[in-house]
């Protein structure tokens, strides 16, 4: 099925997270689709970067520099938009594998702060862009893991239930206006830095989370039904999409060839 161009009013996507891995896949899906794609990160030289390659290959790209978390930043960067068509919250991540008996407090919050704060920033602070629109789209990008829980996962686990919850919650809440609230929940997806990140750049730990299993997700396939799901015509609501590679049953069950 082909997908539905974006209006002129509703053609600027911007990206949180687009520095490498689902963000970044998805800021090209989107330009290809032929949006005017707006790349937020902190890491500046990969969104100046992947700007570039939009650029180059036909699409249209803006990179800015921007730390979710930071409520004030968030704020001066919305006064650049009268209105927007697509937000997609991707900035988030995982850290450390504890039990709750040990678990540490500091990742605890930094996964609450950027998952569920930074999306609550970044979402506040656009909404009035995206009514303005006329037909705007929020997209939070949660994980299965928002939805079942795992041991060793409570603090990523209670992390993007909160950003689960926080989609759920704004889409009953401005139900009547112009703007739809998809959620997007990938289970195993093999990036270049999720589970690097997770353990602490511990590469041998980062490799056991995929091994065996066959044909785990890409950031190219999230990216896809990002972009599927946002060019769905304006009354089609994708409320909630859970995507999981085969291999994977749930949270707890992986069929791994070893």
């Amino acid at each position: 099925m082909a997908t539905a161009a974006p209006s002129a009013a509703s053609r600027i996507a911007v990206v949180t997270g687009a520095s490498s891995g689902i963000g970044a896949a998805t800021a090209r899906g989107l330009a290809a689709a032929g949006y005017r794609v707006v790349l937020t990160a902190r890491r500046k030289d990969r969104i100046e970067a992947l700007a570039e390659e939009i650029n180059a290959s036909g699409g249209q790209a803006t990179a800015y520099a921007l730390d979710v978390t930071d409520r004030v930043a968030v704020d001066e960067f919305a006064t650049a938009f009268r209105t927007i068509g697509v937000l997609v919250n991707n900035a988030g991540g995982a850290l450390g594998a504890d039990p709750v008996a040990t678990g540490d407090p500091a990742d605890w919050r930094r996964m609450y702060e950027t998952n569920v704060l930074g999306t609550l920033n970044v979402t506040q602070a656009l909404l009035p862009a995206l009514t303005a629109s006329g037909d705007g789209t929020v997209v939070v990008v949660s994980s299965t893991a928002g939805h079942g829980t795992y041991e060793g996962g409570a603090g990523y686990v209670a992390a993007k239930h909160g950003a689960h919850v926080l989609a759920e919650t704004l889409r009953l809440e401005i139900v009547g206006t112009p703007v739809r609230v998809i959620e997007i929940a990938p289970g195993m997806v093999k990036t270049e830095e999720f589970a690097l990140t997770r353990f602490g750049g511990d590469e041998a730990k980062a490799a056991r989370v995929y091994a065996g299993v066959a044909e785990p997700l890409t950031a190219d396939d999230v990216a896809d039904t990002i972009t599927w799901a946002v060019t769905r015509p304006s009354h089609v609501n994708v409320d909630l999409l859970v995507l999981r590679p085969r291999a994977q049953a749930s949270n707890t069950k992986v069929h791994r060839e070893l």
